[in-house]
């Protein structure tokens, strides 16, 4: 089998992208919609796991490095509810950095999970994130324009990934996208909800 490379990413968020989403639009059909309601476990603990449930599916996702700017994230984990409590322990709380707490069942379902487990814990929250994505082709990268509410509050994303890393680099000066800051859906969530500083020229204003 064919080793599977881990993209490298840009991210940004704003309340509005403008002229960003017109070049989109400009270079590139939109290529497919969806739309999907998702839990982020967000964790004071660290800014280097990505962990979100989607269809009683959780994934894990762990930061690899950063190259010219374009950050690079790979699977650490993929697991389904009702999920084993040594599985929660072993495999999903050394993402988060934080104190575990006791377990006092077996096997957990999602919803055991979240008001069990996560709700309690000082230091971790579950956010509801809706996503619905636009999807483009930009300079052979992927590429999306994306409405995005977290816990309702709504914001907008725009997004180019690819192995190549010049060739996002190429596509962030077509659609002008050099000007943003580089955020991932972790760090954005968390400035939202607060358990991140907004920047002094925060990205939701732009």
């Amino acid at each position: 089998m064919a080793e599977i490379k881990p993209r490298f990413e840009f991210r940004a968020f704003a309340q509005n992208f403008g002229i960003v989403e017109e070049k989109m639009r400009q270079l590139s059909k939109v290529e497919g919609i969806r739309e999907s309601l998702e839990t982020y476990i967000v964790s004071a603990g660290n800014n280097e796991n990505n962990t979100k449930i989607r269809d009683n599916k959780m994934d894990i996702k762990v930061f690899v490095q950063t190259v010219k700017g374009l950050e690079q994230w790979n699977p650490r984990m993929k697991g389904e509810f009702p999920m084993a409590a040594a599985m929660i322990k072993d495999e999903v709380f050394p993402a988060f950095g934080v104190d575990v707490p006791e377990f006092k069942r077996d096997t957990y379902t999602l919803a055991q999970y979240l008001e069990e487990i996560i709700k309690p814990h000082p230091n971790l929250a579950a956010v509801n994130v809706f996503k619905r994505r636009f999807a483009f082709t930009i300079n052979d990268c992927i590429a999306e324009i994306a409405d995005v509410y977290i816990n309702g509050a709504k914001i907008m994303t725009a997004n180019l990934e690819s192995v190549d890393v010049d060739a996002i680099l190429e596509a962030k000066k077509m659609v002008e996208l050099e000007s943003y800051e580089n955020v991932n859906y972790l760090l954005a969530i968390k400035r939202v909800i607060g358990m991140e500083p907004l920047p002094k020229e925060s990205p939701f204003c732009a």
